[in-house]
């Protein structure tokens, strides 16, 4: 399997990059979704379908940027993913995440920080 090598002056760097790389992916998908729903469910004009999607194929694109492999890059995502939907439950349509939505999205967040950023022996990513 082919290494990537990673570009980032430092781990502090590294993080805060690809982190901001996964909340771009997760507005971009979130957001192309929610005006596919607006104009699918509640009868939005068709520009919405339009905007929907493009903004989800900026979603296919956002996470080639990240420097590891695919799969971490996907499940990392995933979990990311799962909390900013909740989040944006509680912006968009006012309904605040629950405590078992907290503490799921905690159990998330460690585990895909395990995923993605748990140092590897023979991994430069």
């Amino acid at each position: 399997m082919e290494k990537t090598e990673s570009e980032c002056i430092s781990r502090k760097k590294c993080f805060i990059h690809t982190i901001l790389l996964f909340i771009l992916a997760g507005i971009f998908e979130i957001g192309g979704g929610y005006f596919m729903w607006l104009w699918l469910r509640e009868g939005k004009a068709i520009i919405f379908a339009f905007l929907g999607a493009i903004i989800l194929f900026l979603y296919g694109v956002v996470p080639t940027f990240q420097r590891s492999y695919f799969h971490r890059i996907y499940a990392t995502y995933g979990g990311i993913f799962v909390v900013m939907s909740l989040l944006w439950g509680w912006i968009f349509d006012k309904i605040p995440p629950d405590t078992y939505d907290l503490i799921g999205s905690l159990i998330i967040l460690i585990g895909v920080s395990i995923i993605y950023y748990w140092p590897r022996e023979n991994d430069n990513t």
